[in-house]
């Protein structure tokens, strides 16, 4: 698990991996628990203060395996509910707007709440590309609205949590 450090004061980032998740079978579930890999998952959101999606768009939608996430973590008990939540994406020609509107929908029935503003798609094909070779991502003007819309995630979570006027 890669933990990631931004430079925002007080938000540390944690990337979890979605990929040991086994496909959503209801008939994996044994007496209110869930295979060990999606206990774990579970554990991880419940325990979070908020959560930044990032995800490309397939077919107008989200992909498959963070369907399959979201629908594990909302198995009962609901470990989505009442969180603060942020997307981004990067994708073609609308920058994967498409999939952060569905996921957007599919938050109202989790009781998930996401920002409203700053939105934020990134065109990754455009010239000059905004990643290097490696996936990272490079565009000064990128990188500030990434860090604002982090921002606004923060302080949606806190005033959320009650931490904040």
């Amino acid at each position: 698990m890669e933990i990631c450090k931004d430079s925002i004061k007080g938000m540390e980032i944690e990337y979890v991996d979605i990929s040991p998740l086994p496909f959503l079978n209801t008939d994996l579930e044994v007496d209110g628990t869930y295979p060990p890999e999606v206990e774990a998952f579970r554990k991880k959101i419940e325990q979070a203060d908020c959560y930044l999606f990032a995800s490309p768009e397939y077919n107008y939608s989200v992909t498959g395996p963070l369907k399959n996430a979201i629908d594990w973590a909302s198995r009962p008990p609901n470990v989505w509910a009442n969180k603060a939540a942020a997307i981004v994406s990067a994708g073609g020609g609308f920058g994967g707007g498409r999939s952060q509107y569905h996921l957007r929908q599919i938050g109202v029935y989790l009781d998930l709440h996401f920002i409203n503003k700053p939105e934020l798609f990134v065109y990754a094909f455009e010239s000059p590309p905004k990643f290097d070779s490696n996936g990272v991502l490079t565009d000064e003007e990128t990188k500030q609205r990434l860090r604002a819309l982090l921002l606004a995630l923060q302080a949606f979570a806190l005033r959320l949590n009650g931490k904040c006027d």
